[in-house]
């Protein structure tokens, strides 16, 4: 791979672009990376150029990755910064943020009318994925834009390839939807649990060796038991997912009662104060409405 002569642009360096780009630089990519807050790219100042805006970033790079927090940044950075315009025939543009489907679409359109191949591949692993390289990538894009991404999606995780352009948005939406239904179904049971006076920490454990076993349960349900709410994934994102979800199925002719609740849940969450804490924190909401804490509640018997 250091033999490779692809140079990578990426702009966004967060929660989840920093590991990323740790990992594609110790797999050998030249890079050059821009952030809004130039502060956080300089932990990479000796490894890889620094930018001062991201159609500089982009004007000599091979292949673009955008890791920004939602459809309208992506909007911004690549139409109303000048990024599209500003690339060189042949690149490939790999967004890796979680938008709207119909974006990636019309972000694919206008790559094309610049002579540049576009993927969307949203990513699910939150941050340990992304520093573990072993994140979950879900690529929508033609056969041979996603397989010449494919050294790339190696140096980061796993790539399954969705289907056409926005097949990869679909998924992550798909994802998102289970995540955030699971998060407040845990969150239900742990407090019920507690509340009749059950050890959570001991229903958890019993719970994951059998039917309702889950990745939810096992990283999240430690979270709620130990109060853990440092932000892998904010609710802010969380709810964003969510009100994205609802959107799509409004476009389809569906109706989802489950997102629809889980929606109102995180939208409570954030308006009382937690948009930053993690999407596990949805706890909180629900503590909140029932007057109740785990905690406070574990071994005691009830209130």
């Amino acid at each position: 791979m250091t033999a490779d002569p692809v140079h990578i642009a990426f702009l966004g360096i967060g929660l989840m672009g920093a590991p990323m780009v740790r990992n594609l630089l110790s797999a050998g990519f030249s890079m050059t990376l821009w952030n809004r807050t130039t502060s956080k790219c300089e932990p990479f100042s000796q490894e890889a150029n620094i930018a001062g805006s991201p159609a500089e970033a982009v004007r000599t790079a091979d292949v673009v990755i955008t890791m920004l927090e939602n459809s309208d940044v992506v909007e911004r950075v690549l139409v109303g910064q000048g990024v599209l315009e500003a690339l060189k025939p042949g690149t490939l543009v790999i967004d890796m943020s979680s938008i709207q489907p119909s974006v990636a679409r019309s972000h694919s359109e206008l790559a094309e009318k610049q002579g540049a191949a576009y993927v969307d591949a949203p990513v699910s692993g939150g941050t340990i994925g992304a520093a573990e390289a072993s994140l979950s990538i879900m690529a929508g894009g033609t056969v041979a834009d996603v397989t010449c991404a494919q050294p790339i999606f190696d140096a980061l995780g796993k790539c399954t390839h969705i289907g056409p352009v926005g097949s990869g948005q679909l998924a992550k939406l798909a994802n998102q939807a289970i995540v955030g239904i699971t998060i407040g179904a845990v969150s239900e049971a742990l407090l019920l649990a507690a509340k009749g006076g059950a050890d959570p920490a001991a229903v958890r454990e019993a719970l994951l060796g059998g039917f309702a076993g889950s990745r939810i349960l096992e990283l999240h349900g430690q979270r709620m038991i130990d109060r853990d709410f440092a932000p892998g994934a904010p609710a802010r994102i969380q709810l964003k997912d969510m009100r994205m979800i609802l959107d799509e199925a409004r476009s389809e002719g569906l109706t989802l009662p489950l997102a629809q609740q889980v929606h109102n849940e995180y939208l409570s969450l954030v308006a009382n104060g937690h948009s930053d804490v993690d999407h596990s924190g949805l706890l909180l909401e629900l503590e909140h409405m029932n007057g109740a804490r785990i905690g406070s509640l574990a071994g005691a018997g009830g209130e």
